[in-house]
């Protein structure tokens, strides 16, 4: 089982009174249902738009007591439930000042292989139906998954190595308000480190570069296109950032260091790893369009800069033409 310590705090927000929090005062027992609830709360968490980065250094001014309390945590100065209802404490504060809602904040800390998490997550509940044994159907409580005020994860692993990295700790950008996000990031002692969103559209940049360079036939470009797309969706829902070494190698089995040596060469700036964007991969696709004689296809974030179409005059501006494609017209000329 993955599950190392689970645990459950309410908070509790009544119309126009205070939080409370209600803490528990044991962690959770092990069962098949919530190593379920682990399993949907995961893959409800990918699904989101998130922030990627790490702690503040100690004594600065961004700083909190989480990664001080995480550390005396794993340490085993500090028990699993004492831990977790100090954080628990803080967000009662955040959920008063910005929320009205109730939830229940929930603690995982979770094992797969050589990497070992911590998610906390802030969840409500929304009003469903069941069918008791009599098959009459009642009224059922259940918790929202897809609705995360709060969440966060610590990929405690990569924090206790050390080294570089600037991505170890990530959080749910919440769409409730900017002062809910920055209060939570504070809470965290956050700090973010890489830009997932810029760094997944200049990798997307790279690869039409890539393509465009390599002047690769339209079935060979689409090819790829799938497959970066593939992999990079597939990284995503995992919660794995893409890596440019396995891409470049999935790209091309015969020459796997070519994109690499692309991306290299022409001093992008991207990092070895890069959490993957949805929004930005969502928006990485192909049109395509066949009508007398005439084929067409490019890359659907190429529509507006190198590609403009006048709606109006039902005409398509090709701005860069393809090397390949001038060379048979000046032929032709």
């Amino acid at each position: 089982m993955p599950i190392l310590n689970a645990i459950v705090h309410r908070i509790d927000k009544p119309s126009d009174q205070p939080a409370r929090l209600v803490p528990a005062d044991a962690a959770l027992p092990a069962s098949d249902t919530l190593d379920a609830l682990l399993e949907g709360l995961t893959r409800a968490y990918h699904a989101k738009g998130k922030a990627w980065g790490h702690f503040a250094e100690p004594g600065s001014e961004a700083a909190s007591p989480l990664a001080a309390e995480l550390a005396d945590h794993l340490a085993g100065e500090r028990d699993f439930v004492a831990f977790t209802r100090g954080v628990a404490e803080r967000v009662t504060a955040l959920v008063d000042a910005h929320l009205s809602l109730s939830g229940e904040l929930l603690f995982l800390d979770t094992r797969f292989g050589d990497a070992r998490f911590l998610t906390l997550a802030l969840l409500h509940h929304r009003e469903g139906f069941g069918v008791d044994d009599a098959r009459a159907v009642v009224p059922a409580r259940q918790l929202n998954l897809a609705q995360m005020s709060l969440a966060a994860r610590i990929d405690l692993a990569q924090w206790q190595a050390g080294g570089d990295s600037k991505q170890y700790l990530s959080w749910v950008r919440d769409r409730g308000g900017k002062a809910l996000a920055e209060g939570f990031a504070a809470l965290l002692g956050a700090v973010e480190g890489v830009d997932a969103s810029g760094e997944t559209r200049t990798l997307l940049k790279a690869f039409s570069d890539y393509v465009e360079h390599e002047d690769l036939p339209e079935e060979a470009s689409r090819e790829k296109t799938e497959t970066l797309i593939d992999y990079a969706s597939d990284q995503a829902s995992r919660g794995e950032p893409i890596t440019l070494e396995e891409l470049s190698e999935l790209l091309d089995e015969q020459e796997p260091k070519a994109f690499f040596d692309h991306i290299r060469n022409a001093d992008y700036g991207l990092s070895p790893e890069i959490p993957p964007d949805r929004k930005a991969l969502n928006q990485f696709r192909r049109f395509t369009g066949r009508a007398g004689g005439v084929s067409i296809s490019f890359d659907s974030h190429l529509l507006g800069s190198s590609v403009e179409y006048d709606e109006d005059a039902d005409r398509l501006i090709i701005k860069q033409v393809p090397k390949q494609l001038k060379e048979q017209l000046r032929r032709q000329g």
